[in-house]
């Protein structure tokens, strides 16, 4: 792999104390925290500031905020999620300090639903065994949240946004540590084309990897750009193996392509149920929670279900939750399906697993370090510890906000002096944007749900072929399918010395939880373009299933 991307010379220059990249709630935190910390904040995302992953969050926000509810039964239910993979310390960080950062983004606007008496409205999604998810609109969580921490963003004239702005490489010092960052921004005013950001530190907040797959639920922004940025700079990334499918994904045919409709878990929470081509409910027996089991367990029964049938999806039976129910509870959810032809009110909604979330990524400490001075991670880029093997539902949200709030916490105080860039000597390259369908028939069938060597050792091998189709053409869809190959292969190679099934990692030729050999960490970094890969003993936790 390149070991940094082909671009042009930097046209123009800029500074700042702090470079947020990324948007939505862990981006926008960091940066509001951060404010008045540090002189310069400055912000850059690849597309609009709504354009993230945040926005599509349908569930909700999950925290003990419930009068029954404790912190220690959201931590033993995300240490079970997580299959033994969870670093503790991190998991009781996330349940702790989690009900009052949820509090504080009420305070800072977001508008959650409440019930009649006028108490916050939670519920319940799967593997959670008490009702402890926020949601807002309904199923438009996300999309609030989002909108309240633009309006803060917007309230705040000290923090510079620039949009439509990529993350090419990180700028270097003499001692490996952050030095700056160059951009490629799209029609900015005096800021357009390629320029360098020079800075004292880089918050990545950049969001997933979901299009290395041909389906997910991520929008087309998440292109493994921070993972792929961080790793060329000499950061660990840390269990990449673990992507986890969500289940429910509405299906639209065997050829679609991008991003699909999620079917909110929330949806099971409300009462739905899964059920096969002959109306069995196929999830009783498989879980103590049935239908709300762990998202893991429910991929895995559909697809073992959709094997065994020869059919290419299963079916969600939501029809008893009634019109007026689906409509103020789930009216965006409604109104794509009926835009897909699909009426949930009167009829089964035909669903299949797809890429949703990366569990790992960039590994951090308890406060957003990474390994190279100056780089936090925080979000769906980073990998904390608090998702383990298979993220429990509605965490992902809570992560970015906690998190972010702890890197703003310590960063002013360790912000390092501004350094000039050293000479790059990273080779540079880049993959021609024209193979990237390839690249996501390859991940989708051999490195998807269903994962064994034969198809991950193809896979590999496929991957090492789309990498000899260089190109000097430099563009942006250049530019983020490099990236794209570049976390694929750093995937697959995890998936393949994986022989265990563990939480999201499937390998039907290794059907079994494997502790004696891999209750540990694949810990992966890259050197001059050549990736190494080494198993890190884990801490254990007694919550795993």
């Amino acid at each position: 792999m390149p070991g940094r991307l082909l671009a042009p010379e930097p046209g123009w220059t800029t500074t700042a104390d702090v470079v947020v990249v990324g948007s939505g709630i862990a981006g926008l935190t960091a940066a509001l925290r951060l404010r008045g910390h540090v002189d310069k904040v400055l912000v850059v995302t690849k597309d609009v500031l709504a354009a993230g992953s945040t926005q599509w969050a349908q569930g909700g926000i999950a925290a003990a905020l419930g009068p029954e509810d404790t912190p220690e039964e959201h931590e033993q239910d995300t240490l079970v999620a997580g299959a033994g993979a969870c670093d503790r310390e991190a998991v009781r960080v996330l349940v702790t300090e989690g009900p009052d950062a949820v509090r504080e983004l009420i305070a800072l606007g977001t508008v959650f639903d409440h019930d009649p008496d006028g108490e916050l409205s939670l519920t319940r999604e799967g593997g959670h065994h008490r009702d402890r998810i926020a949601h807002a609109g309904g199923d438009a969580t996300g999309a609030e949240i989002q909108r309240a921490l633009i309006a803060a963003i917007e309230r705040a004239p000290e923090i510079e946004v620039v949009q439509h702005a990529l993350a090419v490489d990180l700028l270097l010092a003499e001692d490996g540590g952050v030095a700056g960052l160059t951009l490629h921004v799209m029609g900015e005013g005096q800021r357009d084309g390629v320029g360098a950001v020079l800075c004292r530190a880089v918050v990545l907040a950049s969001g997933g990897l979901g299009q290395v797959f041909s389906q997910t639920t991520n929008p087309a922004v998440s292109t493994g750009d921070g993972m792929a940025v961080a790793l060329r700079a000499g950061a660990v990334l840390r269990d990449l193996e673990f992507v986890q499918f969500h289940p429910t994904v509405m299906y639209l045919g065997a050829d679609s392509h991008g991003q699909q409709p999620l079917i909110s878990e929330a949806v099971r929470g409300e009462g739905a149920f899964l059920v096969d081509f002959e109306g069995h409910r196929f999830m009783q027996g498989v879980h103590e929670l049935a239908d709300l089991a762990p998202r893991d367990v429910v991929a895995k029964a559909i697809m073992r279900r959709m094997l065994e049938t020869g059919h290419p999806h299963m079916w969600l039976d939501a029809r008893h939750l009634g019109r007026e129910f689906w409509e103020r509870r789930f009216p965006t959810i409604l109104a794509t399906a009926r835009s897909h032809g699909v009426d949930p009110v009167s009829e089964l909604i035909p669903v299949a697993p797809a890429c949703h979330y990366a569990s790992g990524g960039v590994l951090t400490d308890l406060w957003g370090r990474s390994n190279v001075p100056g780089l936090y991670a925080t979000g769906e880029v980073a990998c904390s510890g608090v998702h383990g093997a298979n993220r429990l539902a509605s965490n992902s949200l809570l992560e970015g906000l906690v998190f972010s709030r702890r890197i703003a916490e310590v960063l002013p105080g360790e912000l390092r002096d501004l350094q000039p860039p050293a000479p790059d000597r990273r080779t540079a390259g880049l993959v021609a944007g024209g193979v990237r369908r390839d690249l996501q028939e390859v991940m989708t069938s051999r490195v998807g749900v269903l994962r064994n060597a034969t198809g991950l050792d193809d896979a590999a091998r496929l991957l090492d072929k789309l990498a000899g189709e260089v190109t000097e053409s430099v563009d942006q869809e250049s530019w983020e399918t490099t990236n794209l190959l570049t976390i694929s292969s750093a995937l697959t190679s995890a998936a393949a010395v994986r022989e265990e099934t563990r939480g999201s990692h499937w390998r039907e030729d290794f059907p079994e939880r494997d502790d004696a050999r891999f209750a540990a960490h694949l810990d992966l970094v890259m050197d001059a373009g050549d990736c190494t890969l080494e198993l890190v003993p884990a801490a254990p936790t007694d919550g795993a299933r």
